[in-house]
């Protein structure tokens, strides 16, 4: 695993990713189709490295240079529309729970310096919350003012940041 050094933790279709099978990167999710299964869409499958849940991975502490996350942005069913088909989506109950481990978890398989990238969209839930949620600062991304409802967020896990803002308890 030593050349696997980027981690996607919500890889989905790959759908940002120039090269969707990048050499370096391990693709999780924790959800595999074959193609055509958004309306028959033959071009859109998803198929991770891993089956695996990004808000309890089993990927030891320190584990990677580079994380991104992108989680699924709209409450609503699995199974509705093709917008929760293709991207997944969160429950209106545990969603912030959800967001938080998934975060804390990416955050622990984080190296010291490592940064990790966060996209977000306001469908459901605005930015401010969702940071709030998070409970980290990025360094930065879309600060305010905003008309565009994607967001991209960057973080940097700094040892000394990391450790004042969790009261002293080392990473």
């Amino acid at each position: 695993m030593k050349d696997k050094f980027i981690l996607d933790a919500c890889c989905g279709s790959r759908m940002f990713w120039f090269n969707k099978t990048q050499e370096n990167t391990i693709f999780i999710d924790n959800r595999s189709y074959d193609k055509g299964f958004i309306d028959n869409r033959q071009n859109r499958e998803l198929h991770p490295d891993i089956i695996m849940d990004n808000r309890k991975m089993t990927f030891p502490d320190k584990s990677f240079k580079l994380v991104v996350m992108d989680p699924p942005h709209l409450i609503g069913k699995p199974d509705g529309c093709r917008m929760t088909k293709t991207y997944g989506c969160l429950n209106a109950e545990t969603w912030q729970d959800d967001i938080k481990k998934g975060f804390d978890e990416c955050w622990r398989v984080l190296e010291d310096y490592g940064v990790l990238i966060f996209k977000w969209n306001e469908a459901s839930i605005k930015r401010k919350e969702i940071l709030e949620v998070i409970g980290k600062e990025p360094l930065f991304g879309h600060p305010n003012g905003s008309k565009i409802p994607t967001h991209w967020f960057c973080f940097m896990k700094i040892p000394e940041l990391s450790s004042e803002k969790d009261g002293g308890k080392e990473e």
